[in-house]
């Protein structure tokens, strides 16, 4: 299953050699992990969940506002990471993650269709070492998962 870390940022930075290589200013940042198995259906509902969750506060603060609402921007990262398996020893095992060609594919898949919602889409670097940096506001932080296992 494909899987999110979705935070809600006052801002977001990548930055590869220590060179900034995109910004995005109040919205999300979400990591994506792609799994072996995922699809383009996975990446289609992760895509519309993102742009979709309410998690911004209205004027009466609660959270009942989209980043589509709040004109909000999104930096999407792709970590491979996330499907790391800890439940045994101390080294987690990435078996469960998709190949690389795959991962970026659906990765970039993810993007496109944010885009589509008309997000203003900032991407981090696939492949290489990043630093993130950002700003969690709230903090708000949600695990999302394509198969819905949690």
């Amino acid at each position: 299953a494909m899987r999110a870390v979705v935070q809600r940022v006052r801002r977001a930075e990548v930055r590869v050699g220590g060179e900034l290589v995109a910004a995005s200013g109040p919205g999300l940042l979400v990591l994506v992990g792609v799994a072996q198995e995922d699809t383009h259906d996975d990446a289609r509902y992760i895509s519309e969940k993102v742009a979709n969750l309410r998690v911004f506060e209205d004027d009466a603060g609660k959270m009942n506002r989209s980043v589509l609402d709040v004109e909000g921007s999104v930096m999407v990262v792709s970590q491979f990471t996330l499907l790391g398996d800890a439940r045994k020893g101390r080294r987690p095992s990435f078996s469960e993650a998709a190949e690389p060609v795959k991962a970026q594919q659906l990765y970039e898949e993810v993007c496109r269709l944010l885009g589509e919602h008309g997000l203003s889409t900032a991407r981090g670097q696939f492949g290489a070492e990043m630093e993130i940096g950002l700003i969690n506001h709230g903090p708000v932080t949600l695990l999302l998962d394509s198969r819905r296992q949690f």
